[in-house]
């Protein structure tokens, strides 16, 4: 027998997606702005370097300046409300995306790891062969690793707050 005083509810609501300052404050969208500073440390020791796998490491530019460039894109359309018509849409869209963009990243560091391992393993043998394996550019690539990692966990801890959220 059922109890009479238990509403079992009719329609699930999507939780509202906030706007203004207040996409700052609020999880999983707080996490975009330490994604675009953490992303474009990634874009800016890259670049720095001297690149040794023209491919690898295009790779990893491409990803952190168009990851940079939509995610900045998804922030002004939270911040100016442009989401606030259709809230289960652009969650949907923020899953996929995040989703999407922690796979490159991944991808992307680990590329940039095999080229920060292949600089060092030149650097530590003694002499150096390319100019573009000084320790000072190995030290850059071995910032961009970290940053990379980092850009990566934020974008699956964003994907995954959005999800369960």
């Amino acid at each position: 027998m059922a109890s009479q005083g238990i509403q079992m509810p009719t329609s699930t609501e999507v939780p509202d997606i906030p706007y203004g300052l207040s996409v700052f404050r609020t999880l999983p969208y707080a996490f975009i702005l330490p994604e675009l500073i953490f992303g474009s440390w990634v874009w800016i020791l890259v670049a720095a370097t001297r690149v040794l796998y023209a491919v690898s490491q295009g790779w990893v530019m491409y990803v952190a300046v168009s990851s940079f460039f939509f995610s900045l894109l998804l922030l002004m359309v939270y911040v100016f409300g442009f989401h606030r018509n259709n809230a289960g849409t652009w969650r949907l869209v923020d899953v996929i995306y995040h989703g999407i963009t922690a796979i490159f990243y991944l991808s992307a560091a680990v590329l940039q790891a095999s080229a920060t391992i292949y600089c060092d393993s030149f650097i530590s043998g003694g002499n150096i062969v390319f100019a573009a394996c000084t320790p000072i550019f190995y030290h850059l690539n071995a910032a961009s690793t970290f940053f990379a990692f980092l850009t990566t966990l934020l974008y699956v801890l964003h994907s995954f707050q959005s999800y369960v959220h």
